[in-house]
């Protein structure tokens, strides 16, 4: 190839119909005969041939492309930007600009239009631009093998085939396809991973496909796997995230990706999608640290968030667990058992066991109603008191907070369902945030509590046809709410405390700790969490982690989580007496393990 510059580490190359973008990390390379970008790593491995005609949809039409034009060439800041113009489909205009840096290429799309974004297709769409290749859904190829996607799912499987579709997003439940509520959202990070090609691919023309693909195929059957990790990612402001599921999208040999805007999201004359960051990484905990890194450069989020207060970091004891216990003891539902009677009961076991907690967590439910929560007399005649004397006692107490449940919110306080009907409440609404505002300031200041554990997050509002008072979707009206929950938190308490179990780097600013978030009882304790765990430091370093304690699928994995707990974070202890899922008690052995993991937890924190 004849080299047109190189005066940086970027340089740009031509070479007959071919143009080839070089820099120490990677090589882009373009051949005007074919709709693609070939995406290689310093070491030659080719991970991808990325498709350049990406589809907009909307409620109005399916977005296409009838011509792809050759991409006009800019140079500057030690970067150069390929912008592609596209012509046909649904748009008054459409652009697609790749942005290749020293260490990476950002691309998004920019289009002109109006129009209801239902799902956006990048490095994949309807096109029908050239004879020779037909018409139709084309993709980008995909010569990796495995993909990890951080959110936890039911099977706790870090990676699947590259043929295998997945998602990560803001929903979840214990329903079939949804069994993914533990991070809400985990960072929007995919990586690839090569592995060794198993000799069956590599086969003749006449087993079918191009000869040159199988050509390619047999070439790397010689060549070591790349050793590096190829990882695509969202990175942008929070306003820019108002969509609620990054989708991989795979089959065989191919993959492309997908936002979900669901039809929520009304462009009228110009649009811009998020930004996508490709780059290498040594592995997937260090492609979501470099995403984290660039949304701080970027200036999308603040990391640090600076000396913390000292209690943030105590052991924690939550009632949950004790409250499934007595179900089994008692019958009833677990939410019936979280009364002061039974906490003041918790509180004498432990410390009859000389444990005696930082922080105790009230969990579900002693609200009357989740959406004011207003305290329930009956079960907690004298919530004032109780935190009052904890306080005496150095502990801290928050309180479980559902997000998102309507109960007891008048409607123009909710998003509403089709017949007028409440779905959640809706942080977009100026009647729910008051009626939220005001919620925390009961709870901080004439309560006493000193924070909120956060659940349900999982239910973020999703789907066509609902409807709500601002403009915010997805994963930006999640943070909606849990910044004005965390705002006014600290407007009433500046050291108040806000627990999430949403690790993604825009969320800094609302939340303050990472719950690891329930165990999934099917698969191993200790290897899941400690992946949870490694996603929360990858993506928040800054941020305290609770490792969680609930539920176990045995008293041995609860012993052997209890011993790991002060590896990965702040130590939490769901069970007082029993471990609920067996019914077996506590040993003095168990309380001595609890205490050891406390002692080794303040020993790490220096104290």
């Amino acid at each position: 190839m004849h080299t047109m510059t190189d005066p940086r580490q970027v340089s740009v190359e031509r070479g007959g119909a071919a143009l080839r973008v070089c820099s120490p990390a990677y090589r882009l390379t373009l051949d005007q005969d074919r709709p693609f970008a070939r995406l290689e790593d310093a070491g030659g491995h080719v991970f991808t041939d990325l498709f350049l005609a990406p589809s907009l949809h909307t409620t109005r039409g399916l977005d296409r492309t009838a011509r792809l034009h050759p991409p006009e060439i800019s140079e500057e800041d030690g970067a150069v930007t390929l912008t592609f113009r596209l012509e046909g489909g649904i748009w008054t205009h459409k652009r697609l600009i790749l942005r290749c840096d020293d260490a990476g290429i950002d691309s998004h799309v920019e289009v002109s239009g109006d129009g209801e974004l239902t799902d956006v297709h990048l490095f994949g769409g309807h096109y029908n631009g050239q004879q020779r290749w037909g018409s139709g859904f084309f993709q980008s190829s995909a010569f990796f093998t495995r993909v990890f996607n951080p959110e936890p799912y039911k099977r706790e499987h870090r990676t699947i085939p590259a043929a295998q579709s997945t998602a990560i997003d803001v929903m979840g439940t214990s329903l079939p396809g949804k069994a993914h509520w533990f991070f809400t959202p985990a960072p929007l990070v995919y990586a690839f991973q090569q592995e060794l090609l198993e000799p069956r691919l590599a086969l003749g023309a006449d087993q079918g496909g191009a000869p040159e693909y199988h050509e390619y195929l047999r070439d790397e059957l010689r060549a070591a796997p790349a050793s590096r990790w190829l990882s695509v990612s969202v990175v942008a402001p929070v306003d820019e995230l108002n969509f609620t599921s990054f989708h991989y999208d795979g089959q065989e040999t191919a993959f492309a990706l997908r936002l979900a805007y669901e039809g929520q999201t009304r462009v009228e004359g110009q649009f811009r999608t998020p930004t996508l960051r490709l780059a290498f990484a040594d592995d997937p905990y260090d492609a979501i640290a470099q995403n984290s890194a660039r949304h701080a450069q970027l200036g999308h989020t603040q990391l640090d968030q600076g000396a913390l207060p000292e209690w943030w970091n105590t052991p924690i004891q939550c009632g949950w667990g004790a409250q499934c216990y007595l179900v089994r003891e008692r019958g009833g539902r677990a939410p019936d058992h979280c009364t002061q009677e039974n906490y003041d009961g918790f509180l004498a076991a432990l410390d009859a066991h000389d444990l005696q907690p930082g922080i105790l967590v009230l969990d579900d439910k002693w609200s009357a109603a989740y959406g004011t929560s207003e305290v329930d007399r009956v079960k907690w005649p004298d919530l004032e008191g109780w935190i009052a004397r904890a306080h005496e006692r150095s502990q801290r107490v928050l309180l479980w907070w559902k997000a998102w449940d309507p109960e007891g919110l008048p409607r123009d306080a909710c998003v509403l369902n089709d017949l007028g009907e409440p779905v959640t409440a809706d942080p977009t609404s100026p009647v729910y945030e008051a009626i939220l505002r005001r919620a925390v300031r009961r709870m901080l200041l004439e309560y006493g509590a000193d924070g909120f554990k956060v659940d349900f997050s999982a239910r973020t509002p999703s789907g066509p046809g609902l409807t709500r008072h601002g403009t915010a979707w997805g994963i930006q009206l999640l943070h909606r709410l849990l910044w004005i929950l965390r705002d006014e938190a600290k407007r009433c308490k500046s050291d108040a405390l806000v627990m999430t179990h949403t690790p993604h780097p825009v969320f800094a600013n609302a939340t303050d700790m990472i719950r690891l978030n329930d165990v999934n009882i099917e698969q191993d304790v200790t290897e899941q969490m400690q992946h949870r765990a490694r996603v929360t430091r990858a993506a928040l370093p800054y941020h305290p982690v609770d490792t969680d304690n609930w539920p176990m699928p045995s008293m041995d994995a609860w012993r052997a989580y209890t011993r790991l707990q002060p590896q990965l974070g702040i130590p939490s202890l769901y069970f007082v007496t029993h471990v609920d899922s067996d019914g077996q008690a506590l040993t003095p052995d168990d309380y001595q393990l609890v205490r050891e993991s406390w002692a080794q937890w303040r020993a790490r924190r220096g104290g």
